[in-house]
């Protein structure tokens, strides 16, 4: 049964600096239009319990071109987590699904990060709430580098997909956490076609994540409706586990 909630409109206050440098990308989400749901996701951004994508660089690394092995599974596990915001003393808890992301380099465990998502319906937009970051060096954890959560030291939620209007050239942020996670996506390219060992994909969309916090880094991915994440940079994805089915798809 649905449940009211608090309406609390979000309002994110960046620094000038970042403001100022390029174009503008927007940090100010209609949350309070939104009941949030663990479940559902989108075509491109799946939030189904049991399901996993497995993503590697083994072509890249087999012809010599990455000089090391990397995998990553995504999981979107049967955990949730509740995230308390604040707007005008007014307190909002919101419940989201939990979906892990373990990477692999060479057989070495390299980080594993639990992401905090919740579906905005009726929209069905995808908004990330948080992340808590183990970083691992020969077994052991280092770091929780990159870690935030949504409604803690300034952090809010910021959009991770769009559910529809795709439209080339729209820019908003994933990661609204001043001076620790500022990761924003721009739309560049969609009705794709794309190859992976896992099948070829159609009407695909392709999406460029910068950060100012790392002004020359740049990553490209992939997403593909029904499936999700297909590429990000040299990960190409290998086989879909969905918990409907007995074997991965492939």
């Amino acid at each position: 049964m649905r449940k009211a909630i608090l309406a609390a409109a979000v309002y994110v206050v960046l620094s000038p600096a970042v403001l100022a440098a390029g174009p503008r990308f927007t940090a100010e989400f209609p949350l309070e239009e939104c009941w949030f749901d663990t479940r559902g996701g989108n075509a491109f951004f799946k939030l189904t319990p049991g399901r996993q994508l497995y993503l590697s660089n083994q072509q890249c690394f087999a012809t010599g071109k990455c000089d090391e092995l990397e995998e990553l599974w995504i999981t979107v596990l049967k955990d949730t987590r509740t995230i308390t915001l604040t707007d005008d003393g007014r307190k909002r808890r919101i419940n989201t699904r939990v979906v892990e992301e373990m990477e692999m380099a060479d057989g070495e465990l390299v980080e594993i990060s639990r992401n905090f998502f919740a579906t905005c319906r009726p929209s069905r937009d995808v908004y990330y709430f948080g992340e808590d970051v183990d970083i691992y060096e020969n077994g052991k954890i280092v770091s929780h580098d990159g870690q935030w959560l949504a409604g803690k030291h300034k952090a809010e939620p910021g959009l991770i997909m769009p559910e529809s209007a795709f439209l080339v050239g729209t820019r908003y942020f994933q990661e609204v956490a001043p001076g620790v996670a500022l990761d924003r996506a721009e739309h560049v390219a969609f009705d794709l076609e794309i190859q992976t060992p896992a099948g070829a994909f159609e009407d695909c969309i392709k999406v460029r994540e910068t950060t100012p916090l790392e002004p020359d880094s740049e990553s490209i991915k992939f997403y593909c409706p029904g499936v999700g994440l297909i590429a990000d940079g040299d990960l190409l994805l290998q086989a879909i586990y969905d918990p409907k089915d007995d074997k991965p798809r492939r």
